[in-house]
């Protein structure tokens, strides 16, 4: 039963006492005035406590009410934080879902770590022992390279990620090496002499060096590994390439002496 309709009904019933009160039943004709203002008097008497009580009821209609209200109020709540809990509670699975695989990552990452340092060792090695056997074009640079990519796989406070781009990067530029010309001046021992010339580097197919002054041609005898000094009938092709390669010169053919690969 609502609250309404509770208060409606002990109103109607407080109202039916209070005239019933306030109408005396039978009053004897023989009664004198005394007793006449005696009942009136208790009917008065009745109807002020009826109203009291219906005060009281009033009241406590009122308290009800608020309660009532408070209840559903509450109950608000307790739906809002039910549908928080359980969003949260899907939270917190798939944070523990995600930390078992961080986790599961992080063991796979450590063996995989293990896995790859002896595996760029290898590969750093195999670099230094191919520079030593190629064609002696910037070698200062291209160990120096090496080198500190060595210092890198040793030293625990590089990320294993980054020791390993520093040995691809250290094959990508030799590869590139094979794809390009360059000229750059360096100090050769030629004849027994120290000689500060100009080497033209062809990609892997040819390595030439001429003198300051252009007078002096040669090449790197891979089969020999050593440096033969060429005919001077090849200084102006070698001249023509090293300034084209320099931006000297517009880009045009060049005709250089390439030794013949060996048969294996």
């Amino acid at each position: 039963m609502s609250t309404s309709v509770l208060k409606a009904k002990l109103r109607a019933s407080v109202v039916g006492a209070a005239l019933v009160s306030l109408v005396p039943l039978s009053v004897p004709l023989s009664a004198s005035a005394d007793q006449v203002d005696d009942i009136v008097k208790s009917g008065i008497s009745r109807a002020k406590s009826a109203a009291a009580s219906q005060k009281r009821i009033d009241k406590i209609s009122e308290d009800t009410e608020k309660v009532i209200s408070k209840y559903h109020q509450q109950r608000k709540s307790v739906e809002v934080l039910k549908k928080f809990n359980d969003r949260l509670r899907r939270t917190l699975q798939a944070q523990e879902v995600a930390m078992t695989s961080l986790e599961r990552s992080i063991e796979d990452a450590s063996l995989i770590e293990r896995q790859i340092v002896p595996l760029m060792l290898r590969m750093i090695s195999g670099l230094d022992q191919f520079i030593a056997a190629d064609i002696p074009f910037k070698l200062e640079e291209r160990k120096a390279r090496v080198d500190r990519i060595k210092g890198y796989l040793t030293n625990a406070n590089i990320a294993a990620a980054e020791r390993f781009r520093q040995v691809l990067d250290a094959y990508s530029i030799e590869s590139n090496y094979g794809k390009t010309i360059d000229v750059y001046s360096e100090e050769l021992d030629l004849g027994g002499k120290k000689r500060t010339v100009n080497v033209l580097q062809v990609g892997r197919a040819g390595l030439y060096y001429q003198t300051i002054d252009g007078a002096e041609s040669g090449y790197w005898d891979k089969g020999d590994k050593q440096w033969k000094q060429l005919d001077s009938s090849h200084n102006e092709g070698i001249t023509k390439a090293i300034k084209i390669s320099q931006g000297k010169a517009s880009k045009d053919l060049m005709t250089l002496p390439i030794i013949a690969p060996e048969k294996i």
